[in-house]
């Protein structure tokens, strides 16, 4: 068991003159504000990676920077799934007694330290080395080609896919942090240009500057602890090319691990953070773990069943999709959101109920799955 007893998320979107290693500092004096503690209280760091600055070394890189001494540092690598499975690390630190107060931490300015087609080519680097890379896919690629298997499996259409794009900025529209905030329609999504089809732009998530970092703790400290119940992950076929299915890709398995776990079963959720890179990403993933029938999370999502007072809130920041995606800070976002949902300081986005919440992050294409489960204390 371990507590968050701080979190911080800068806003994301442009931040001119920034780097890596600013981002990372901003996040970290807010977490630190938010738990009451201050730098020499922490005893260890896991940061995630920079495709901005990829240092071989970035844990200790950081350490360094901002001035503290841990006793224990890692970095971890994991695509986007690497979010979650930072925060693993920590709550198993935490657990195991290796650390009282663990540091977890992530941010890049991928959208200004970066050229579009840089960003392109180290992520397409995803793909197999030998039977994938070489014919030049991108990651929209290789979702496109799972939405439209998808599509034919479940009887998914476009337009539910794009539902789901309308429902993240409306939830962004209250957030004053999301890289954008104005309204879009189905049509909207539709009319939208084709990126990998059936993929259009605005079913994909966009690059961004931002930050993220949490304080997990041994002990409910602070004034706003929350609790870290279980923790699980799997791996399954690391390249689409090598995959087994395109449709069962073990984020029900990860799930339902850490539900177990946790002595929790699917029905006690009341608030979730899904992993949403591009539409079909989070349709998947809400569908696998069961969260709504195979095909229908769209149809959930336009009959306000993911709204802050619906069934199940969802993402009500805005994810990935509207909030932004930093890299590694992107995932990490649900988190803090989760953090002020859980404690009541969502302002006008504050859910009915979140005292129960499931998140869970993919990496890759759908390939390393990370699921948290956490509760109110």
């Amino acid at each position: 068991m371990s507590f968050i007893t701080g979190s911080g998320l800068t806003r994301f979107g442009r931040h001119e003159g920034k780097s890596t290693l600013d981002l990372m500092t901003e996040a970290t004096d807010l977490a630190l504000a938010d738990a009451g503690l201050l730098r020499n209280d922490i005893d260890a760091l896991i940061c995630g990676y920079s495709t901005t600055l990829p240092h071989l070394m970035l844990s200790t890189v950081f350490a360094e920077h901002y001035g503290i001494k841990p006793s224990y540092a890692h970095a971890v690598q994991l695509g986007g799934a690497t979010g979650f499975a930072l925060v693993m690390l920590a709550h198993l630190l935490v657990a195991s007694g290796a650390a009282k107060r663990v540091l977890v931490v992530a941010g890049e300015n991928r959208m200004t330290g970066q050229s579009r087609d840089a960003a392109i080519q180290v992520l397409a680097q995803v793909g197999h080395p030998v039977y994938e890379v070489p014919l030049g896919a991108t990651i929209p690629a290789y979702y496109g080609l799972v939405a439209s298997r998808y599509m034919h499996d479940f009887g998914s259409t476009e337009a539910d896919f794009a539902e789901l794009a309308v429902l993240m900025r409306s939830h962004a529209a209250l957030h004053e942090g999301a890289q954008f905030r104005a309204p879009v329609s189905v049509e909207d999504v539709l009319a939208s240009r084709p990126i990998a089809s059936p993929l259009k732009v605005l079913d994909c998530c966009p690059v961004s500057d931002g930050g993220c970092a949490f304080v997990l703790s041994a002990q409910p400290e602070g004034p706003h602890p929350v609790r870290i119940s279980a923790a699980a992950q799997v791996h399954n076929a690391q390249h689409v090319s090598a995959a087994a299915s395109l449709t069962h890709v073990g984020a029900g398995a990860c799930a339902a691990r850490a539900l177990g776990d946790a002595g929790r079963a699917l029905a006690d959720i009341e608030h979730a953070a899904i992993y949403d890179s591009f539409t079909i990403t989070l349709a998947m993933l809400l569908e696998e773990i069961g969260l709504a029938p195979r095909g229908r999370s769209g149809v959930l999502a336009r009959e306000g069943h993911f709204d802050a007072d619906g069934a199940l809130p969802l993402n009500l920041h805005g994810g990935l999709l509207s909030y932004g995606h930093c890299g590694v800070g992107g995932a990490m976002a649900h988190l803090a959101e989760t953090h002020l949902q859980m404690t009541g300081r969502a302002g006008a986005r504050q859910a009915r109920r979140a005292g129960v919440s499931l998140l869970h992050g993919d990496g890759g294409v759908l390939s390393s799955h990370v699921s948290l489960v956490l509760e109110a204390v």
